[in-house]
């Protein structure tokens, strides 16, 4: 795989990041569990340097997974080669650290700024490479004056680039009619089209980093009918926006696509985690998925997938056949 472009920013990384909402740790919104369960952070801060030694150095982070503490794992590990990643983090959710709690959403300007200092701190490091609103559905006109604050951070020097985590395409795009924005940030798998955001992000020079690329963890090798789920993990009881899976259980009907279309993406050797990133590669030049990663283990199965490349045009053709979308 050739390494892709940060949008405008200069900025080029290998084809895939890594995502660290599950090595944050528990942390809950009310009783609603949003984390993935337990973790080790020993085993996390092997993963984050496995993915550098193997050419993965764009990490997607936020202040609101573990409430920090993912931040925190990033800025130990890296802090000695702070010129080898690219940090993508994210800001909007109120936190409470103590409590491992999201309390609320401040969308204000002096919110943004003083939640950036907080991250810096967090990451040990003067700057961030991209700076994303973290509030998916905070209507436009809210939202205009953060972009006007975004690129008064990046003349500042504190971020290099800025971008929305958002599913709307007229969300994305009003984000990415600002001059230094240089990323969307979008749900997209083979689960999942977002032919919209392949557009937005061409029309405006974005990279598409594709969050939940592996469905949650529906597009892996797992044997989900033998496994439960703990207490803390967001896929138990999931929120309303989580539709892969109901009660700890893939979804029949997503379990169905899957098995579907396994024989194409597990073609020429890979594994279905691999077919599943291949798959986003084929899709758009300007997809970035940014799989999720806990273990040294994840990690290697991941960024195997840059051996392999994209699907074919021909594999391609038959996953749209397959599903229903040719």
């Amino acid at each position: 795989m050739e390494n892709r472009a940060i949008g405008s920013s200069g900025v080029e990384v290998a084809a895939m990041g890594f995502g660290t909402w599950a090595l944050g740790g528990p942390f809950w919104a009310g009783d609603q569990a949003l984390g993935w369960g337990p973790t080790d952070d020993a085993e996390s801060v092997r993963a984050l340097r496995r993915a550098v030694e193997l050419g993965v150095t764009l990490f997607d982070t936020s202040d609101a997974y573990g409430t920090g503490h993912a931040e925190e794992l990033l800025g130990e590990t890296f802090e000695q080669a702070r010129d080898q990643v690219v940090y993508a983090t994210k800001w909007g959710n109120v936190i409470d650290s103590e409590a491992r709690q999201l309390t609320g959403a401040d969308h204000t300007p002096a919110y943004m700024r003083g939640a950036l200092t907080a991250s810096l701190k967090r990451l040990r490091t003067d700057h961030v490479d991209i700076y994303q609103l973290h509030l998916s559905d905070l209507e436009v006109s809210l939202a205009e004056e953060l972009r006007g604050t975004a690129e008064e951070l990046v003349a500042e020097g504190l971020i290099r680039g800025y971008g929305w985590s958002t599913d709307d395409p007229e969300r994305a795009a009003f984000f990415g009619a600002g001059e230094h924005c240089t990323v969307v940030q979008a749900e997209a798998n083979v689960l999942n089209d977002r032919p919209e955001m392949y557009a937005v992000a061409e029309e405006h020079n974005l990279a598409l980093l594709c969050r939940g690329p592996l469905a949650m963890g529906l597009l892996s090798q797992r044997d989900w009918s033998t496994i439960t789920l703990a207490d803390d993990d967001v896929r138990l009881k999931q929120p309303e926006w989580l539709s892969y899976f109901a009660d700890g259980k893939p979804v029949p009907s997503f379990a169905a696509k899957r098995d579907a279309i396994v024989d194409v993406l597990t073609s020429g050797g890979r594994t279905l985690t691999q077919g599943a990133l291949a798959w986003l590669w084929a899709r758009s030049p300007r997809t970035i998925p940014i799989p999720g990663c806990r273990t040294v283990a994840q990690v290697e199965q991941n960024a195997g997938a840059l051996a392999h490349g994209p699907l074919s045009e021909s594999e391609l053709a038959q996953v749209e056949q397959i599903l229903g979308r040719a």
